[in-house]
């Protein structure tokens, strides 16, 4: 290339023309995959915590709890809108992400119904997604807790007799008030609520949506389940969908080589899709908290937290606790995990610590997007402080923000 440059930019002919911007061409696609191949982003912690949320002091009843993470846009009058709190799923609003406090009106809820095929037990308002800040699409974080409906369980704990599914919701108001949409799920496991018991079954706790090549993606925790349960063998882990509007029925998981598995409601009958498997992503052992593109390189960067010894899914294991992050150019190719906080969270035992700490997300108030799927070269980092209390955990918890610096270094 560097020897038929000079010669082509002497040739004034179009076809000269043609292979010189070629080169062009060639040289940024060759220079952006170096890029994306090479390079990658440090997150570290720069400023002192500041509570965002303190029950004592701003919540409108016990439900508020930050205990979930915090999910962000931009309305179309400007004001940040979020949710992160309880199942009974209250609004925070501000100007500003340090101001963000709740507005007592509930605006979604889901009854406690003993009835799985319902899905109307326990449901959280995860992740969001509008184009326009009056309608507002959600992911929801739906619980059978089966444990508390008689008959439903063969056991009595919490853990035991969890079911989880995946739901849509959306808004019309801005997020002032949400519903279920029809037929609703959007990743559920290909067998009912009684299979399995003695676990904790399905899928929970997405991530933020982003946009990316013209789709909507979202990565979402599963437990996995086996054959002899129903369906595939499918690994526990976190697995990727894609769609291409925030509907149920639209919402695919990457299988290993497209985005071809489709979990439905195994209350509507079979369907063709009952064996459906997604591709566990590493090196996330458990959900992911958020995932923004950052500006400046265009990788994707991705925040999560990890318990010691538990496996990367890249030939290794954590070895310690705490908060990490990873970047990827692809959202399926993603880098070694690197340590942005140590910190107990709530994967860890709980028994001689004072606070766990849980659910991170980045957020740059500069943001580019309204759904703040993006990030410069700072941003907050929230998360969940939970007061301990012996071995116990307790309502005593706090949303609290720290500023970071966000830096890119070639890998070696």
């Amino acid at each position: 290339m560097p020897a038929l440059w000079p010669v082509l930019n002497r040739n004034r002919s179009p076809f000269a023309s043609a292979i010189r911007w070629a080169c062009v061409v060639f040289a940024q696609v060759f220079a952006l995959a170096a890029l994306a191949a090479e390079t990658r982003l440090v997150v570290t912690v720069v400023g002192a915590p500041q509570i965002v949320f303190d029950p004592a002091r701003h919540a409108c009843d016990g439900h508020d709890v930050p205990d979930a993470p915090l999910r962000a846009y931009r309305d179309s009058g400007g004001t940040i809108r979020a949710f992160g709190l309880h199942y009974e799923n209250r609004r925070l609003s501000g100007r500003s992400l340090l101001a963000l406090r709740p507005e007592c009106p509930v605006v979604f809820r889901a009854n406690g119904t003993p009835d799985p095929a319902r899905y109307d037990d326990r449901s959280w308002i995860t992740a969001t997604w509008t184009e326009d800040g009056e309608r507002i699409s959600a992911l929801v974080h739906h619980e059978f807790q089966a444990h508390r409906h008689a008959g439903r369980c063969r056991f009595t704990r919490y853990m035991a007799c969890w079911w989880n599914t995946i739901l849509a919701a959306s808004s019309s108001d801005g997020g002032a008030t949400f519903r279920l949409l029809d037929r609703p799920v959007v990743a559920g496991t290909p067998f009912r609520s009684e299979i399995g018991q003695g676990r904790h079954r399905g899928f929970f706790n997405p991530s933020n949506i982003v946009r990316h090549q013209g789709g909507l993606f979202v990565m979402i925790g599963t437990t996995g389940w086996s054959r002899a349960e129903g369906g595939s063998d499918q690994p526990g882990g976190v697995c990727l969908f894609r769609a291409e509007n925030a509907r149920p029925g639209e919402w695919r998981g990457f299988d290993g080589q497209a985005f071809a598995a489709r979990f439905r409601d195994p209350y509507a009958g079979k369907t063709e899709e009952a064996a459906a498997r997604c591709q566990p992503i590493a090196p996330f052992p458990a959900p992911v908290g958020s995932i923004t593109r950052h500006q400046g390189t265009g990788l994707f960067l991705a925040i999560y937290q990890a318990k010691q010894g538990q496996p990367d899914g890249l030939g290794g294991r954590y070895d310690r606790s705490g908060f990490f992050t990873s970047t990827s150019p692809d959202l399926v190719r993603w880098s070694a995990p690197q340590i942005v906080m140590e910190t107990r969270s709530l994967y860890d035992d709980a028994c001689g610590a004072d606070v766990l700490r849980s659910y991170p997300v980045l957020i740059d108030e500069a943001a580019q997007g309204r759904n703040f799927d993006d990030t410069g070269d700072t941003a907050l980092l929230f998360f969940s402080e939970m007061r301990i209390s012996g071995c116990d955990h307790t309502s005593d918890r706090k949303l609290v923000a720290r500023k970071v610096r966000i830096s890119s270094f070639i890998a070696e």
